[in-house]
């Protein structure tokens, strides 16, 4: 254990997961941070699940808490935040994990409903801002923190639902714009953008809509350059933790592809 974010207080929003066969992104960093010596707060919509993850958090000797927490609701975020800052006396660390596509009702431009549009909105940009804006001045406040937003390399491929891609690339545009803000008070702002991953959230919305397991987890594994495997949700824990770290002190307003050299491998026949 290298305690790379030992006495630091973190706050994972979307730290549990839908139900699956494997660890969500979300989950896997609030281990992850954990284990490398941070308090990790634990906030999910589904407040059993969030305990869940500081079940296994505290099961391996980590400290952590769950909190419940409607990521596309103002007043919620603010209550997290400030609850958090109130009892811990800081807030070196904000992770926003949340995010959706077929599950919200995502679909090609010319399908996808009114509805469909704005709930993806809020579940993958308006979530990212809101928790942003109440975080920002308790880390401006105590003289810097660190921010990762997960966007998706759906921003940089020909991904077919509007909805997902569309908010995705406006997380990029968001990080910039805050790292860029607040740079002077030392808050570092990056996003982290996940290729094809083996998580619930990856695999389940499309098992549901009546493909076999097995099959889509083949489909996928075929695009992924490196090794023909998909990433686990362990690689993006370990890239947040990076950037999370001091060890990333002069990394901000970056976007982190975590892909299997798929970006690398656009247009390869």
């Amino acid at each position: 254990m290298a305690e790379r974010v030992t006495g630091k207080v973190a706050v994972v929003i979307g730290g549990g997961q839908m139900p699956g066969e494997t660890i969500g992104n979300g989950r896997a960093t609030a281990i992850v941070l954990a284990r490398e010596g941070a308090h990790v707060v634990v906030a999910d919509r589904d407040l059993a699940s969030a305990q869940d993850t500081v079940d296994m958090i505290a099961g391996e000797g980590g400290d952590a808490s769950a909190a419940k927490v409607d990521a596309t609701d103002e007043s919620s975020v603010r209550a997290l935040v400030g609850d958090v800052a109130a009892q811990h006396g800081s807030l070196d660390i904000l992770h926003n994990n949340v995010g959706a596509s077929i599950a919200l009702g995502d679909a090609v431009a010319t399908d996808m409903t009114e509805e469909a549009f704005d709930r993806s909105f809020a579940v993958n940009l308006k979530s990212h801002w809101m928790a942003c804006k109440h975080a920002i001045p308790i880390m401006r406040g105590q003289g810097g923190g660190s921010i990762v937003n997960i966007s998706s390399l759906a921003v940089l491929e020909a991904y077919p639902y509007v909805g997902y891609k569309t908010m995705k690339t406006a997380v990029i545009a968001l990080t910039q714009n805050l790292a860029s803000a607040h740079a002077d008070a030392g808050v570092r702002v990056n996003a982290i953008l996940p290729g094809l991953m083996n998580t619930p959230m990856a695999i389940e919305a499309r098992v549901a809509q009546g493909t076999a397991r097995e099959d889509v987890i083949a489909m996928r594994n075929a695009r992924v350059p490196l090794g023909n495997r998909m990433g686990t949700a362990w690689d993006v824990a370990y890239a947040a933790l990076f950037l999370h770290s001091d060890e990333a002190q002069f990394v901000s307003g970056i976007w982190l592809p975590v892909d299997g050299a798929a970006w690398a491998s656009q247009g390869k026949y």
